[in-house]
């Protein structure tokens, strides 16, 4: 404000004492008188250049864009194992005998040898009889039990027991050989025939067998009689076979 002495119009209380020549009256200010030439001289009006003020550049940050094409990444998940199911074991019991020239490879209804008294043992004994063969077979190793481990990692599933039942059957038929090999009940139809339920009361060809005749098992024979007819109709087409052979 160009304010150069500053007086109070009191006195201040406790102030320093004033000085005197700061109360002498200023003399008037004399104006300043232009010359003619100053005072036609044009007066320019300058007006102030705005300064140009630095442009701020501001840092671009360019955020790539996804291509419309482009597809995100997705990790690829691991494809999920797929464990084949587990089989379990088949469970049998049969028993090889031999009656005349023809081997019988029977299930054993209870899992145990044939007793005299037995039901089924004596109802194989009529069918014996009934084909023309000897009613009091031989028996022909020790029954075949599947599975043979009750603990173990060895595989005994369905292919395991049918191999190892053929190559039961097959060596007892190395030893003495047979015209007809009878498979009664499914597990022997199954395991030695490779066959099921659709082919009893037939005869077929199983390689390193021979010729082979499925019937059903001799529970079931007691339990549906009706089945008898049939394995006799069966019976007297190939009771030839073996009664010429015995001749």
């Amino acid at each position: 404000m160009q304010v150069v002495n500053w007086l109070p119009r009191t006195e201040l209380p406790f102030a320093a004492p004033s000085r005197p020549e700061l109360l002498e009256a200023l003399e008037p200010y004399e104006a300043f008188e232009t010359s003619g030439e100053e005072a036609a001289a044009p007066v320019v009006v300058v007006k102030p250049v705005p300064q140009a003020r630095p442009a701020v550049e501001r840092a671009k940050i360019e955020v790539p864009r996804p291509s419309p094409m482009a597809k995100p990444v997705v990790a690829e998940e691991a494809a999920p194992v797929v464990k084949a199911p587990v089989v379990p074991p088949p469970r049998f019991a049969l028993q090889l005998l031999r009656a005349g020239r023809c081997l019988l490879l029977v299930e054993l209804p209870t899992g145990e040898r044939f007793q005299t008294r037995d039901p089924a043992y004596m109802l194989l004994k009529d069918m014996l009889r009934a084909a023309g063969l000897p009613d009091s077979p031989q028996i022909v190793g020790d029954p075949v039990r599947w599975p043979l481990l009750v603990r173990g990692t060895m595989d005994q599933g369905p292919e395991a027991a049918r191999d190892f039942v053929q190559g039961f059957v097959s060596a007892r038929l190395e030893d003495e050989p047979c015209v007809c090999l009878w498979l009664i009940g499914l597990p022997a139809v199954r395991f030695a025939g490779e066959a099921n339920a659709e082919s009893w009361y037939r005869e077929l060809q199983v390689e390193g067998l021979g010729s082979v005749w499925a019937l059903p098992g001799l529970e079931l024979l007691m339990e549906e009689p009706q089945r008898k007819a049939d394995v006799w109709q069966a019976m007297r087409r190939l009771m030839a076979r073996w009664k010429t052979t015995d001749e």
